[in-house]
């Protein structure tokens, strides 16, 4: 529930929440699997976005005539993290591991900086 999280395209840490829906628990918190990457519920924001291709970025860099400007982090993560464990599962899916990433669809991978107790570490 306290993994932190880092995204090669956001300033700043972010964290991922595992919402508990009957599913195992790790050191008394919510273990986390592959599709744990919804935007907001799993996945929070991160303080800034350095990403172009995200249109928040897109508009205050404009609104600063083309100066290059950060603005607000709003993850767009499609895709479920990868790789997922190949041996341990969580709610039916491959658990999350601590070597796992997701993509952003702005274009920055978000990889586990932190895993706590939420995630399997697999070679």
């Amino acid at each position: 529930m306290s993994a932190t999280l880092m995204c090669t395209m956001g300033i700043g840490p972010s964290s991922l929440t595992v919402v508990p829906m009957n599913r195992v628990r790790a050191h008394a918190l919510p273990a986390a699997n592959i599709a744990d990457h919804i935007p907001i519920v799993n996945i929070t924001p991160f303080p800034l976005c350095n990403s172009i291709a995200n249109p928040i970025v897109a508009a205050a860099t404009a609104a600063k005539l083309g100066v290059f400007t950060p603005a607000a982090c709003l993850p767009l993560t499609p895709g479920p993290w990868t790789p997922g464990s190949p041996t341990v599962r969580i709610g039916g899916l491959p658990a999350l591991c601590s070597s796992s990433t997701c993509q952003c669809a702005w274009g920055g991978t978000i990889s586990i900086i932190n895993p706590v107790a939420l995630t399997v570490d697999e070679p």
